[in-house]
């Protein structure tokens, strides 16, 4: 199979192709999870009392939800569809149900939130709702009363009333799910995240689906993924993935399954299962080491054949930190450069089409074509690099 492409920059000068950002660079993105939040008491039509944890937005964020139909500084909502050039701005909301909003999930998060239904139902349906039986411990940025709210519901005095919690310990009732039918029944005390904003992949729109796939086999699909797209989604997002538009390009009833990843910023080969028989013998190919994932990269400059070891930070948000050092209890990352040849610098036209990075370096005259073996699996080639390009 063709190996993966890969598109970053390492610290001694390594280019790689092949990366296309469709929203704001990774160093500059806040993690709502920990932002400051903030507690709102809200009231809504119906009166329904709720306990919203609401990240906190900087000015540039509420500047960029704006529109000129917009209200209290917020984008009005209509659907997710048709597909945004770019993803908006972080937006996470966490609620805890109270007593007057038990019912069917996709009403409550309507009330709650002041968004419309056929909005609701397209995050659901784009996997951006999570639930949990109880809410998991706040963070440090919570205020008094959010943690004060948070103890009144973890009560064991009112925990021990609830009967979809019996048999569980608070640790596993307090484990996340992703919400799948609009109608589900939420009661008092369950907890809510929704990703008003999921990360969004227009690339998937621009493809032609069918000329990427290399072979179809009665248990298996080998597709060429394109670039700036997902294999199996994200968090908030499992709808713009290379698992669902191959599965409607080849107009299958049964959706392909992912038995592997590769970055969203990377360009290769990726086998999709048929059925959950092959996942497992996939797997254990992997695990056997019967599978070797070989990238091809463009450097600036000629890079030394052998093993390259770094270490990463064990915390999984962007950025990546990296340390060329060690770095107790940071992950081991090692990857060999097998070859490294001299080609000439893509022109104008392929730059554009592969969303080459160039990360400032003026000197554009030849490059060098490195073939890369990841000798770790902690080792997120595309990913980690790029947080160190420009």
């Amino acid at each position: 199979m063709r190996a993966p492409t890969l598109a970053s920059k390492f610290t001694n000068g390594l280019l790689l192709v092949n990366c296309r950002s469709h929203g704001r660079p990774v160093a500059l993105l806040r993690n709502p999870a920990s932002s400051p939040a903030r507690l709102v008491a809200t009231l809504r039509s119906r009166t329904v009392k709720t306990a919203v944890f609401e990240c906190d937005f900087s000015k540039s964020d509420v500047a960029g939800a704006s529109s000129p139909n917009s209200v209290n500084g917020l984008q009005e909502y209509n659907r997710l569809l048709p597909c945004p050039s770019h993803s908006g701005p972080p937006r996470i909301e966490h609620l805890v149900v109270p007593e007057e909003g038990e019912g069917p999930v996709l009403d409550y998060i309507c009330e709650a939130l002041d968004l419309p239904p056929l909005f609701v139902a397209d995050l659901i349906h784009f996997g951006a709702v999570h639930y949990a039986l109880v809410s998991p411990q706040p963070p440090p940025t919570a205020t008094p009363e959010q943690i004060r709210i948070f103890k009144e519901v973890t009560k064991p005095s009112v925990l021990k009333k609830r009967a979809s919690i019996k048999g569980k310990t608070v640790r596993e009732a307090q484990k996340t799910f992703r919400i799948t039918d609009p109608g589900q029944f939420v009661e008092a005390g369950t907890y809510l995240r929704v990703h008003v904003h999921p990360k969004r992949f227009p690339r998937c729109y621009e493809i032609d689906w069918k000329s990427r796939i290399i072979s179809v086999a009665e248990s298996y699909v080998v597709l060429d993924k394109p670039a700036g797209t997902s294999v199996g989604g994200t968090t908030d997002n499992i709808e713009e993935t290379c698992a669902t538009f191959a599965t409607r390009a080849l107009g299958l009833v049964e959706p392909l399954k992912t038995t592997h990843q590769i970055d969203n910023c990377s360009e290769g080969c990726v086998v999709l299962a048929r059925t959950k028989e092959y996942c497992s013998i996939f797997h254990g190919k992997i695990r056997d080491k019967k599978v070797k994932k070989l990238y091809l990269a463009l450097a600036v400059a000629p890079m030394p054949l052998g093993t390259i070891t770094h270490y990463m930070r064990p915390i999984n948000m962007a950025p990546r930190l990296v340390s060329e050092e060690f770095m107790k209890g940071w992950y081991l990352c090692q990857l060999e450069v097998m070859e490294c040849k001299k080609v000439a610098w893509p022109d104008s036209v392929v730059e554009a089409e592969y969303g080459v990075e160039d990360c400032g370096w003026t000197k554009k005259d030849v490059a060098y074509e490195c073939k890369i073996n990841l000798l770790t699996d902690s080792c997120p080639v595309g990913r980690l690099w790029f947080t160190n390009c420009g």
